[in-house]
């Protein structure tokens, strides 16, 4: 098959609304949005782990909510911004609660672990989270 198909094929599906495309889309916003989060914990590390948990969580779960409304759901004509941020935001406010237990704990159990081991830390925790967000997102909890 020529290299041309199979990247119109592969464009093809991942713009489908079938939900393995739309987990492919949820899994690429999130990395993207992981992204943001780990420049801007780092970025904040000088306020201590906890407040620059926060202002990443915050920051990227914006961006992450407007892309998922627009792009991973397409949901941007039957769902406003304000509804999405509130929804998406309501399941993110868990994650942050989980992920920034995880820093507390790891602060007790390795308290000279550099900011981005903490990152990666709760990154792992926001996977599993994200995982379960999705779920929930689209409907099936």
């Amino acid at each position: 098959m020529p290299r041309r198909d199979l990247s119109g094929r592969v464009r093809r599906f991942l713009r489908a609304d079938h939900p393995l495309a739309q987990l492919i889309r949820f899994a690429l916003v999130g990395g993207a949005s992981n992204i943001a989060y780990v420049a801007l914990f780092v970025a904040c590390a000088g306020l201590g782990p906890l407040a620059a948990n926060v202002t990443g969580s915050l920051v990227s779960t914006v961006i992450a909510n407007e892309l998922h409304r627009q792009l991973t759901f397409r949901a941007a004509g039957r769902v406003g911004w304000f509804t999405a941020q509130w929804e998406g935001g309501g399941l993110a406010l868990i994650g942050l609660l989980t992920s920034t237990a995880a820093l507390a704990g790891l602060d007790a159990l390795a308290p000279g672990l550099g900011e981005f081991a903490q990152a990666g830390a709760v990154l792992a925790v926001m996977a599993a989270a994200g995982g379960l967000r999705f779920l929930a997102l689209r409907g099936l909890f």
